[in-house]
């Protein structure tokens, strides 16, 4: 497959997780026997059990990238901000132009780019069942286990997207 540019795009945009459906994929822990702490960030937590999926599947960890976290945390407020969960903003941006807007992609002769998004609250909100989540949906386990992605931005953002309750909404953005 050619590397992705500017020029030519194509997304690995995935279904969007809604709390209803992690409900399912909640019952046991991400990587059950990882070796990440509790007590750390949320962020920190999220980034050490997507890593730990792909050790056990033999791919390279992914690097925390500070633009591309910046690009996610952005999109996480914004959909709890103004109710809305889905990889468009209501501006009807898609996560590349987000994560272009931040410079990433500068200076880049070509990049390959993803999302995952995912909320929950209560016990669906934690780091641990929403990695859960995303390995128990193909499309959000393809990014998360893609090879070519090399860094990642992780952003968090306090309360739900809908419904104005209680929660976090998690957005993840992959890069390469």
């Amino acid at each position: 497959m050619r590397p992705l540019n500017s020029r030519r795009l194509r997304r690995f945009v995935v279904p969007a997780l809604a709390a209803c459906s992690l409900s399912a994929a909640a019952a046991a822990p991400a990587s059950a026997a990882s070796p990440c702490a509790a007590g750390t960030s949320a962020r920190a937590t999220t980034l050490c059990l997507v890593n730990a999926e792909r050790a056990a599947h033999g791919v390279r960890p992914l690097k925390l990238d500070k633009r591309l976290s910046r690009a996610a945390l952005r999109h996480s407020r914004d959909m709890v901000a103004k109710g809305y969960f889905a990889h468009d903003s209501r501006s009807g941006a898609g996560f590349s132009a987000r994560i272009a807007r931040t410079g990433w992609m500068h200076g880049r002769r070509s990049w390959n780019v993803g999302e995952n998004i995912a909320w929950g609250s209560g016990a669906l909100a934690t780091p641990r069942a929403i990695v859960k989540a995303w390995m128990h949906s193909t499309g959000h386990r393809h990014n998360i286990m893609q090879p070519r992605f090399r860094v990642i931005g992780i952003g968090i953002g306090a309360g739900a997207p809908t419904g104005g309750g209680s929660g976090r909404t998690y957005t993840t953005d992959f890069g390469s």
